[in-house]
């Protein structure tokens, strides 16, 4: 299925020198982004660091990889090198840095990584000013009803079909469950993601030695998503230090398990700074059906705050507001360091939470939305109003990225 980063890489590899880093969750679609949109150029070269015979290539240097694609013969046109999952390479910053600055003018770049692509280290050369970044989300709402962006933050808001939607609550955003909708498919599926992970991704790219506990601090986690971090509980439970719950929960993002957002304090009276709220990137594990729909109406917010930022259209952030007499909202948009909208998430349809009043106020967002699962899709945008209401989940979804 199209999805809309094809466009931006498609934009990208024809507007800018710098590489592309696309970053995101194992099975969130890079490759077959990275394909397609090379795929769209006279000549392509995809390079996999899990490839046996492509890895001695990378290890061989920049020259090996750069005679394989033929880049010191006459093109009329610059080739797409793919190179996936090269942060494995212990080198690949330097590597990476080397072959930029060699062959910047013979080839466009495209680099995936399916845990951080952390280019930022203490000392020695940085990749700074050599690189774009974005961010690969499952899909969401607004990308399954259209593809098509036209570079502004807002949509009109259109309808999402029973049956997408209801694949999109079950089976989650992954592409693969997602467009099998079988419940057999995706636990198996689940299951093999899970392996890889542990197995594969955390085992060979960390020093961890304790998976099995881990892997247990993962599943509690199911129980623990759109609530605030109990660091002690959660010790308590997999017997390990809070410190290494910390560290541990810190891996699991770094790796796209989960992600957190923090709270926001400025401007707020009697504000109280909280731990963080978690979220898994995978809304489908969660197993409460409050927490659930809460969990995807962040990974929604998330994808869109990311997408905006990636794009360039300013700095967005998201967080949630709560204060010490438990006054509380679960989302407030952030942009350009200037509260935007606030959303709370209720299942059902009921009175407007008077909170919503009360940080629209105090933040001074111009927006403010309670959210209902059970509401039926309303044809109006959502931000045309500037006092709190209350509006259908699948209408203000339809209106982001």
């Amino acid at each position: 299925m199209r999805r809309v980063y094809q466009e931006v890489l498609r934009k990208h590899l024809s507007k800018y020198r710098q590489m592309i880093f696309l970053m995101g969750p194992r099975q969130a679609g890079k490759t077959t982004l990275s394909l397609e949109a090379a795929g769209e150029w006279p000549s392509h070269f995809y390079f996999n660091w899990d490839n046996p015979a492509e890895r001695l290539l990378f290890i061989e240097g920049v020259e090996a990889i750069a005679r394989q694609a033929g880049l010191k013969e006459l093109r009329e046109e610059k080739p797409v090198l793919i190179f996936d999952e090269i942060h494995k390479f212990g080198k690949w910053k330097n590597f990476l840095k080397g072959f930029f600055d060699l062959y910047e003018k013979a080839a466009r770049i495209i680099v995936t990584g399916s845990s951080r692509l952390n280019v930022y280290k203490r000392g020695g050369d940085s990749l700074m000013g050599r690189y774009f970044y974005y961010r690969v989300h499952p899909l969401s709402v607004a990308e399954i009803i259209s593809a098509e962006w036209n570079e502004e933050e807002i949509r009109m808001p259109k309808p999402i079909q029973d049956e997408d939607w209801n694949a999109l609550l079950e089976h989650g955003g992954f592409p693969e469950p997602f467009i099998q909708r079988s419940p057999h498919f995706s636990r198996r599926w689940k299951t093999i993601r899970k392996d890889q992970l542990f197995r594969e991704d955390i085992r060979d790219g960390t020093r961890i030695q304790e998976l099995a506990q881990l892997e247990l601090l993962a599943d509690l986690l199911r129980n623990q998503a759109a609530q605030s971090m109990d660091y002690l509980s959660l010790s308590k439970k997999v017997g390990v230090s809070v410190d290494t719950i910390r560290r541990w929960i810190e891996v699991l993002k770094s790796f796209y398990y989960c992600f957190v957002i923090q709270p926001w304090s400025k401007n707020i009276s009697r504000s109280l700074l909280k731990e963080p709220k978690i979220y898994l990137w995978d809304w489908s594990l969660v197993e409460s059906e409050g927490h659930r729909y809460e969990n995807l109406v962040a990974s929604h917010l998330l994808k869109a705050v990311h997408f905006w930022t990636d794009l360039g259209l300013g700095e967005y952030s998201l967080h949630y507001l709560r204060t010490k007499d438990q006054d509380e909202v679960d989302f407030l948009v952030v942009k350009d360091k200037k509260p935007w909208f606030l959303v709370e998430v209720k299942t059902k349809a009921k009175g407007l939470n008077s909170s919503l009043y009360r940080f629209q106020e105090e933040t001074g967002a111009p927006h403010a939305f309670q959210v209902a699962f059970d509401l039926p899709f309303v044809n109006k945008n959502c931000f045309d109003e500037k006092k709190p209401i209350l509006v259908p989940v699948r209408t203000l979804l339809s209106q982001l990225i």
